[in-house]
């Protein structure tokens, strides 16, 4: 079995902070590379807009991505068309690369159970914002796939840095190395867990040495390098599907990146951190890094990047105007679809809170909320 990747210095990457190439690229199309570029500037407008929406009381609290997106597009771009994805509640951007309506995300962050509807052919899991609990869940799913013969299917689970200090990482990853299940492992280290530090995560010199704990490999690549995270990515997911003799199935790999904004709209980021260290990471900026080497290959100028930036804007306002048509859920409605048959003790608070909502109006109760 191949070691894994434990100096940081071995971390993958293909370019560096200004765009230049310091390794192989993947062998990609100027149709390709130019997609990848354009989802990377919608998942970023989205961002903002989403963010906006709430501050505006618009939307509910949204988990922000801007700075992930190189990890979220790359990794997805590498996904064939019969692959899963196995989402956390950050991963916006690779659930549109993936089919999914920017509607729909913007629905289930409105409070809406139609946000959860995803089309059949996106091959997505639901949102999970339980931090690792998606985890087990991929690794039964992958083995769901051996039991039955596919062996040209396979898939990505996302996960945050601090989703590696909870029981369901360790008994997911344990279980996907015991059954050797197609699955790749992507942890999103973004360097804070809310407001925990990745050093306080693990005393491992990477995360994704712990990936040597369950018998498969780790890998370590530059999350901001969209095109280094599109080749590892693209690698893990070919040993799934055909594994060497002496290497499972699975592969763990940790991009190493970070998020500028708040962990959710309901956080302050100044109380934890401080705006040097933003700053240092921005400069490495995946958006800017692509533009700068797709310029440089003559596969973008400032008409195309025009072009682009008029049509993300189109199509992320059609995406807001769609889901604020929607007629308003009524607020009962977030006791259904949890359980088949309601517990007693919830069955009394629903009953109560329909009786206040009657007594007020729905329109009053949401404005005092």
């Amino acid at each position: 079995m191949s070691t894994i990747q434990r100096d940081p210095e071995d971390r993958v990457q293909v370019l560096d902070e200004d765009g230049n190439l310091v390794g192989e690229p993947p062998d990609l199309d100027e149709e390709t590379l130019t997609e990848i570029y354009r989802d990377m500037k919608l998942a970023r407008h989205f961002d903002e807009r989403a963010v906006s929406l709430q501050r505006q009381g618009r939307m509910g609290t949204y988990p922000p991505l801007s700075g992930q997106e190189g990890a979220q597009i790359g990794s997805a771009h590498a996904l064939a068309d019969d692959d899963w994805m196995v989402p956390s509640y950050r991963e916006h951007g690779a659930a549109v690369v993936r089919g999914l309506p920017l509607k729909q995300t913007l629905l289930y962050w409105m409070g809406y159970e139609a946000g959860n509807e995803v089309p059949e052919d996106s091959n997505i899991l639901p949102v999970a914002v339980p931090i690792a609990s998606q985890i087990p869940h991929a690794a039964g799913l992958a083995w769901s796939w051996n039991l039955q013969g596919h062996d040209d299917t396979a898939g990505i689970c996302y996960f945050g840095d601090g989703a590696t200090s909870e029981g369901d990482f360790h008994e997911g990853m344990n279980f996907a190395g015991v059954y050797d299940v197609p699955m790749v492992f992507f942890c999103n280290n973004n360097q804070w867990a809310i407001s925990v530090p990745r050093e306080r995560q693990t005393a491992s010199e990477t995360l994704a040495q712990k990936a040597d704990a369950y018998g498969f490999e780790g890998v370590q690549v530059d999350g901001m390098d969209p095109l280094a995270v599109y080749k590892v990515t693209q690698d893990a997911l070919e040993k799934a599907r055909n594994p060497d003799e002496d290497q499972l199935r699975p592969t763990m790999i940790e991009a190493v990146q970070y998020r500028f904004g708040a962990h959710t709209t309901a956080d302050d980021p100044t109380v934890y951190r401080d705006e040097e260290e933003v700053e240092r990471w921005k400069a490495k900026d995946p958006i800017p890094r692509l533009e700068s080497y797709l310029r440089s290959e003559g596969i973008l100028d400032d008409d195309a990047v025009a072009e682009i930036e008029a049509t993300v804007e189109e199509q992320v306002s059609e995406a807001i105007d769609a889901a604020e048509s929607e007629p308003r859920p009524e607020p009962e409605e977030m006791f259904e679809h949890v359980y088949a048959d309601l517990p007693p003790e919830l069955r009394e608070q629903r009953d109560e809170f329909v009786a206040t909502v009657d007594r007020h109006g729905k329109d009053a109760f949401l404005e005092e909320e």
